[in-house]
């Protein structure tokens, strides 16, 4: 492990593209520099599936994020703490974000019960009863160590009611409150003496006066950085990129903005473009565990029988050392094997895809050109993503070239 450095957490803007309002910048924390716009790889379970941390650190991730809920189910909060926090446990060098549990009251809501105290939840592993309240999330992130620890939010489905919007509104608000007085001034120095942050989450769904009224009543507490939380919850995608620019310009100027769970590479160029800063999604690892890969022409399954003789990368413009060593050919043979290495290759190929791109967004930024990328970026993605689609119909009974 790599010494922890002795300094307070901050956010520099170093650079703002002139034609948008995407920035360069600079999350600076005792786990080192973090460059925005940033990528945050999921580490749910206190690993990024199927990848070693080496691997990760090597794609250019300098943060990652952990979940709170599931670390909490197994091995437990306390025995993390116990061996100095998540970033000892799992040794990871770098930066270290943990949500908060709020997202899973709405992604286990078939097992949640929300009270204005708390929730109450059944575990998905074996149905033991639990409840989480903010002060329990604070308790948990605080023994889990992390550099940024995310508030205690009421996350609600794109379907619901608009009073159901703005009681989640005010839920997340209330519980804000109660997250900072139990983060409070023990909270923001770790035991091996670095500091901690606090950042705070705005809801409203899709409703712009409701947005606009969460961002006014959280940022009262003038937090060191805010997220937007509930989109990417079911809400169609030209709904997503409109309400990540109304949130964004919401949100104030000289703090980091965080647009939680949100990564397919046309919703990120979306965001960035409208101010965003970090960004985190299961999708890299996810997709690739069912031989699915990210190039800059779309998604590709590289299982399909379409594969079985091509010499090719996964991406002929890919530098990741899966790209510069195996052929798709040989990466589809590993899934019909069923081969553990499979999954391994296309995750560690995804997770390289995604720095890259966000290598990209701040180089077109430094030169002043982050619209003009982005345009070429997603016109590419979505003519891959359409022949795409046209493939599958073609496979598909009753589609064409049968």
């Amino acid at each position: 492990m790599s010494p922890v450095q002795d300094r307070p957490f901050s956010f520099s803007i170093d650079q703002r593209d002139p034609h948008t309002k995407g920035r360069l910048g600079t999350l600076h924390t005792a786990h080192g520099d973090v460059p925005t716009p940033v990528f945050m790889p999921v580490g749910t379970a206190g690993s990024v599936k199927a990848v070693t941390f080496d691997q990760v650190a090597d794609s250019g991730s300098k943060i990652i994020l952990g979940n709170t809920y599931h670390l909490h189910l197994r091995p437990g909060h306390e025995l993390i703490d116990k061996f100095g926090g998540l970033h000892r446990f799992q040794s990871w060098d770098g930066a270290l974000l943990t949500d908060s549990a709020g997202f899973q009251v709405f992604s286990l809501s078939d097992l949640v019960k929300v009270t204005e105290d708390g929730v109450k939840f059944r575990s998905h592993l074996d149905g033991a009863r639990l409840y989480f309240t903010p002060e329990k999330s604070m308790e948990i992130q605080l023994g889990l160590g992390a550099d940024i620890v995310m508030a205690f939010d009421h996350c609600v489905a794109a379907d619901s009611t608009p009073r159901e919007v703005s009681n989640g509104v005010d839920r997340t608000s209330r519980w804000l409150r109660r997250c900072l007085e139990a983060f409070g001034p023990g909270g923001r120095r770790h035991k091996d003496g670095y500091e901690r942050v606090l950042f705070g989450i705005m809801q409203g769904g899709t409703d712009p006066a409701e947005r606009r009224r969460s961002a006014e009543e959280i940022m009262e507490l003038d937090l060191p950085g805010y997220a937007i939380g509930g989109l990417s919850v079911g809400e169609p995608k030209p709904v997503l990129h409109e309400m990540s620019g109304v949130a964004a310009a919401l949100l104030p100027d000289e703090k980091p903005r965080y647009l939680m769970g949100v990564g397919y590479p046309d919703d990120i160029l979306e965001a960035v473009v409208a101010g965003v800063d970090m960004f985190d999604c299961v999708l890299p690892t996810r997709m690739a565990r069912t031989g699915t890969v990210l190039t800059w022409d779309g998604r590709l399954v590289v299982k399909n029988q379409d594969y079985a003789q091509d010499e090719r990368p996964i991406d002929e413009h890919c530098p990741c050392p899966v790209c510069q060593r195996h052929s798709r050919a040989y990466i589809r043979h590993l899934f019909q094997a069923r081969e553990l290495l499979g999954s391994m290759l296309t995750s560690q190929h995804n997770l390289w895809f995604y720095q890259e791109l966000m290598r990209g967004i701040r180089a077109a930024i430094a030169a002043g050109e982050l619209a003009d990328y982005a345009q070429r970026v997603r016109a590419r993605w979505d003519e891959g993503e359409q022949r795409r689609l046209e493939e599958v119909s073609r496979r598909r009974p009753g589609g064409r070239n049968r």
